[in-house]
């Protein structure tokens, strides 16, 4: 499947033309083909990167291509502006909470995009994001908890199938808190576990503790990094929790492109680390779809080493250009489609029925029977019920 039958139907060109704003790897090609666009669309193109919550990044871009003068400039400055001014604000809300954890000896991990905005991305405002993920030693939440209240978070929850309450994070994966800062609302997510998906099992993520064992620091700041092999592993997994479409859906992919440019993996320690916890199927197209949309350098080896039976890559890739890249808040999954899409992201069978009976592959003969059939009729209820479009 070729990069334009993944974009799908582009008359105008603007699926196109928002892949090639999004892009940073050989940005210089990338900022020729929107100059020889011309700014004609410019109004109608931000209509649709604000669909797909991309805007301040398309913004820039023109921004960084016709500087003014063109159609819908004063629009896209105040795009950028508006994320910028979030962005700052968030980053010292992160930088606070870091340092009040810092002083009584907790270190704090900044994640996904916030750890990218934080610590390597050049550009803030171009990482639009929701709320600030952090992670933390399980052994240290309760204390954690109470500091970034102290820090005038209060414990919340947007989703109303989880609870707002500290017992409930250390049985999940973490907590969520809501602070109102000069005029912007900034959600923080405190997490013990640094993925947390449904579908994947806690036995495939590595712990907190060796994350944090082998992370590294942000210059003049309290907020530590995930290692570049750990980081692109996290951001992988994150895109594949999101089922690679779902909301925010096409932003996700600039993960993946903005590490391989500014915190390049050892890809031979990845791909070693992928097969070890059997997730080389879920990670291969978060690695591919950025390779293909956003033309990131990750190397033909590292997708050949982790590239599905061709039977389940063809299959995947249609589903994929069929429920469509763009538009994340559209209903992309019925449940049931949903959780055989879920399947195919396994690697191997007993890794499959491991997840569906909630216990871990090396536990699945008949002695366990009893004890797994009651953990898989509770996780079996759980997947059908709390359905995620």
């Amino acid at each position: 499947m070729t990069p334009a039958d993944l974009i799908g139907p582009d008359p105008k060109g603007l699926r196109a033309l928002t892949l090639h704003a999004m892009a940073c790897s050989r940005r210089d090609d990338h900022l020729k083909a929107v100059q020889a666009a011309g700014p004609q669309l410019a109004s109608e193109w931000l209509d649709f990167a604000e669909k797909n919550d991309v805007g301040p990044i398309v913004a820039h871009t023109l921004l960084e291509v016709w500087e003014s003068g063109f159609p819908a400039a004063d629009r896209a400055e105040e795009l950028f502006s508006a994320s910028d001014r979030r962005m700052r604000t968030m980053m010292a809300e992160l930088d606070l909470v870091a340092e009040r954890l810092s002083r009584e000896g907790i270190a704090m991990l900044a994640l996904k995009n916030a750890g990218i905005a934080r610590g390597i991305f050049p550009i803030p405002g171009l990482c639009p994001m929701g709320d600030l993920d952090v992670l933390i030693d399980r052994a240290r939440f309760r204390e954690a908890h109470a500091l970034v209240e102290e820090c005038g978070f209060k414990l919340d929850s947007r989703a109303e199938i989880e609870e707002a309450e500290v017992e409930a994070g250390l049985h999940s994966g973490g907590t969520e808190y809501i602070k109102q800062v000069a005029g912007e609302e900034v959600w923080f997510e405190l997490q013990w576990r640094p993925i947390a998906g449904r579908w994947i099992r806690a036995d495939q993520e590595p712990t907190a503790e060796e994350l944090i064992e082998r992370s590294v620091p942000i210059p003049d700041s309290c907020v530590r990094l995930l290692s570049p092999v750990d980081n692109m592993l996290q951001v992988s997994l994150h895109t594949a929790k999101h089922t690679y479409v779902r909301a925010p859906g096409l932003r996700l992919h600039t993960d993946v492109d903005r590490l391989t440019r500014y915190a390049t993996p050892d890809w031979s320690a990845y791909v070693a680390q992928a097969r070890e916890k059997r997730v080389c199927t879920a990670v291969y197209y978060s690695l591919f779809l950025a390779t293909a949309l956003l033309q990131t350098d990750v190397p033909g080896w590292v997708l050949a080493e982790l590239r599905p039976p061709a039977w389940k890559e063809a299959t995947m890739l249609r589903w994929l250009r069929r429920v469509d890249l763009f538009y994340p808040d559209d209903h992309k999954f019925s449940r049931p489609a949903m959780m055989v899409f879920a399947a195919l992201m396994y690697d191997d069978v007993p890794g499959l029925m491991a997840s569906a009976l909630d216990t871990d592959p090396e536990n699945l003969g008949l002695r366990h029977l009893p004890g797994n059939l009651r953990q898989g009729f509770h996780r079996m209820r759980d997947i059908t019920t709390r359905y995620q479009r």
